[in-house]
């Protein structure tokens, strides 16, 4: 006989309390599908002794001597402690008697963050900025002119941007970038076909598909599927005329194993389906013989999902070289994936990630993503949390996490459980925020935590000291923008959320009737009277107004940041993504009402820079 798990000890918390003071508990069937998702079979977790975590200038005692081996290759001797002049990095300590070697964190301990910071910014989805140029889906051409524009002309200091996370190959194409087949690297949906190498040498044999590319941009939804195609046999044009490049070659060398993983699982994605669990059961997990036979057999077409990330990563170089771009981080990743197929062992299997029950949600939120396992996390030594959030730094300025509180907690629905019904569990928060501050150090970039929802107050206070700015939303606050908080990025609402034509008009409201939803009046009024009391314009005000005024309001706030929609910028009533449907709303489809080329010379774009100037 085992001993009996102790729930508190792998790290579920007993109890928790929601956004209106009501205490909840979990019950029993929720503790035992957890502890069963964990693999949980003794009384407490076994202490992982890969890991040690340093903080800069801590001269840690080690339990034995050994030798230090330096991120950059040197080495030297060490006894009794760590020295005191060990630089931020990842470093490996090997024990003089043997035995397993450990990784070495050394941190700054807080995010990169400049004092002086005071900017605003546009919020774009980017999918939905189209140009003459593009085949159906913004691209990263379009956000490069986009991001020039918006510093050149408006005097924006920031793009935020929707997650560029890659998608698995094939149709249906998934349409929301916060289900994605990996967060490590991105869709090559967001590739300017006409920026790749060797597409000026092909232009003949390339016209016919740029030309009905361009010819989806017609229809105010995006149809990602048919831009899928288009885009797939002229990069695969352009893949057979390849005649190599040593930036090429230098990137699959930096990305190493990670980047032949990705581009094997892309190849058998697309000859055996998206779902892995449906594979044979020796192609079913990346250590197989069997896959890594697959790979050399398959090796021109790894190659060539290799050559798309590479091609991605220089875009997006390009674009970010314009303007400091802020990467938006999703919380998770479709479970049937290339990261959940590339890290099922530190996966918990079988659990989603979600929000207890709130007043927007009263039956709570299944967001459908696996959660990293705490346990298995910290046995790995964390490498799979470090090339997540280094992937999202990479050509950025900045990087918001989605749902920020599952650094420190996350709300786990085990199998055959209601939402409403599922419970937190612990994560090694400061370990996790060390990383964090490490990588974005090393970038020189700053961090935004989403920080919206059920957040515990040592939440809040704990990101504040690490110098992760908060996120304060016009929506939910019930103070004046001049009470915001200094270290934060101010915005009136999200992608989630009604944009303020949505509110003013009443279209928002009338879209979720029409949607089969039902809205509800009080929150649709307490909006309007926010809009009224923020910018002191009565009920028959111009749309036009109400917006200019609403922003100018918001970058009253001493919040370091303060960021505007597009949608808002140009009036759109429809918000981006609606809540509780599926096929009801066009989520994450709907393409911005005017070209890039128009939005440029469109004068309330100026009018809202105007009223955002700080």
């Amino acid at each position: 006989m085992g001993e009996t798990p102790q729930p508190a000890a792998w790290g579920i918390v007993p109890e928790y309390w929601d956004m209106g003071g009501t205490r909840h508990q979990p019950g029993p069937a929720t503790i035992a599908g957890i502890l069963q998702a964990m693999g949980a079979e003794a009384e407490r977790p076994s202490p992982a002794p890969g890991v040690l975590m340093v903080r800069r200038g801590d001269p840690r005692p080690i339990d034995a001597p050994g030798e230090l081996e330096t991120e950059d290759g040197r080495r030297r001797p060490v006894e009794d402690r760590l020295p005191a002049d060990l630089l931020p990095g990842y470093h490996t300590l090997h024990p003089r008697q043997g035995g397993a070697s450990i990784r070495v964190i050394v941190s700054p301990g807080t995010c990169f963050l400049r004092d002086d910071l005071r900017t605003w910014g546009l919020a774009l989805q980017l999918y939905a900025l189209r140009s003459r140029h593009s085949w159906g889906v913004g691209d990263l051409a379009d956000l490069r002119r986009f991001a020039g524009f918006a510093r050149h002309d408006l005097g924006a200091g920031m793009t935020l941007l929707n997650p560029l996370h890659a998608g698995t190959p094939g149709v249906p194409q998934q349409p929301s970038p916060y289900f994605a087949s990996s967060r490590e690297f991105r869709n090559p949906l967001y590739l300017r076909v006409d920026e790749v190498p060797g597409a000026r040498r092909l232009r003949d044999r390339l016209r016919a598909l740029g030309e009905a590319g361009r010819r989806l941009n017609a229809a105010r939804v995006i149809d990602r599927d048919a831009a899928y195609r288009l885009k797939l046999e002229a990069l695969e044009t352009l893949w057979g005329d390849f005649r190599g490049d040593a930036r090429f070659t230098a990137y699959c060398e930096r990305e190493g194993d990670a980047l032949t993983r990705y581009g094997t699982f892309c190849v058998l994605a697309e000859r055996l389906g998206p779902q892995f669990r449906r594979w044979p059961p020796e192609l079913r997990h990346p250590a197989d013989p069997a896959v890594e036979a697959f790979t050399r057999a398959n090796a021109r077409r790894v190659d060539f999902h290799r050559w798309l990330q590479w091609l991605l990563d220089e875009q997006l170089q390009r674009a970010g070289a314009q303007l400091p771009l802020i990467a938006d981080l999703a919380v998770g990743v479709d479970p049937d994936g290339a990261d959940a197929w590339a890290l099922q062992d530190v996966l918990a299997s079988g659990v989603r990630v979600g929000a207890p029950p709130d007043a927007f949600s009263p039956d709570g939120q299944d967001w459908g993503v696996p959660p990293f396992d705490p346990w298995k996390l910290r046995q790995a030594a964390y490498e799979p949390f470090i090339r997540i959030v280094r992937a999202a730094f990479r050509s950025a300025g900045g990087v918001r996490l989605d749902h920020v509180m599952g650094l420190f907690r996350l709300y786990w629905i085990p199998p055959g459980v209601a939402a409403s019904e599922g419970a937190y569990v612990r994560y090694p928060a400061s370990d996790l925020l060390d990383i964090l501050a490490l990588e974005s150090t090393r970038a020189g970039a700053l961090v935004v935590g989403e920080d919206l929802g059920t957040v515990e107050d040592e939440t809040r206070a704990e990101l504040a000291r690490r110098r992760v700015l908060s996120y304060r939303l016009l929506w939910f606050e019930d103070r004046p923008p001049e009470a915001y908080p200094l270290a934060a990025l101010a915005a009136i609402t999200t992608h989630d959320l009604p944009t303020v034509a949505g509110v003013w008009t009443g279209a928002d409201a009338r879209a979720q009737v029409a949607a089969g939803l039902r809205p509800s009046p009080g929150a649709e009024e307490a909006m309007v009277r926010r809009l009224q009391e923020v910018t002191g314009l009565p009920r028959e005000a111009p749309v036009g107004d109400v917006i200019a005024a609403a922003y100018a309001a918001l970058a009253r706030a001493p919040s370091q940041l303060v960021a505007a929609t597009v949608e808002d910028a140009l009036a759109v009533e429809e918000r981006p993504n609606m809540p509780g449907t599926t096929d009801e709303w066009p989520n994450w489809s709907l393409a911005l009402p005017l070209t890039l080329e128009e939005i440029m010379r469109d004068p309330r774009l100026r009018r809202l820079s105007t009223a955002l100037a700080r």
